[in-house]
């Protein structure tokens, strides 16, 4: 679809948003190096994650005609340094919401993440 009505972008970012706060644990993001999979249903390599942060609960702060944004996540240690090129954001069941990849979909201001060093995200944006 190249081009949808404002109440059909509404519906579909709502239930984005519900799909995001659904489950019982917390939203979470997790960021990557390496080769990004080529969709969302391809598992990712958990050698390859260097740190995981969470959303609280629930995890959508506003949703408009043309977004859905998310609440700030926690600060969180990174576990592995490397350089971040990718992220899967789960939803509260764990499921697969979306890939990003960094540098076009979700900005980092240092994408070379340091073991034990912090990361928290204070703002994204999803648009369906």
């Amino acid at each position: 679809m190249s081009k949808t009505s404002v109440n059909a972008r509404l519906a579909m970012i709502q239930a984005f948003a519900n799909f995001m706060d659904s489950g019982s644990q917390s939203a979470t993001v997790i960021f990557y190096e390496g080769t990004q999979p080529t969709n969302p249903a391809v598992t990712a390599d958990s050698n390859n994650a260097l740190v995981t942060l969470k959303f609280p609960e629930p995890c959508i702060k506003e949703v408009t005609s043309t977004y859905a944004e998310l609440y700030p996540t926690d600060t969180t240690t990174v576990i592995k340094s490397g350089t971040a090129t990718w992220a899967r954001i789960f939803n509260g069941s764990g499921q697969v919401a979306a890939d990003l990849t960094v540098g076009t979909d979700i900005s980092l201001a240092n994408t070379n993440l340091a073991l034990g060093g912090t990361l928290s995200i204070t703002s994204i944006k999803l648009r369906p």
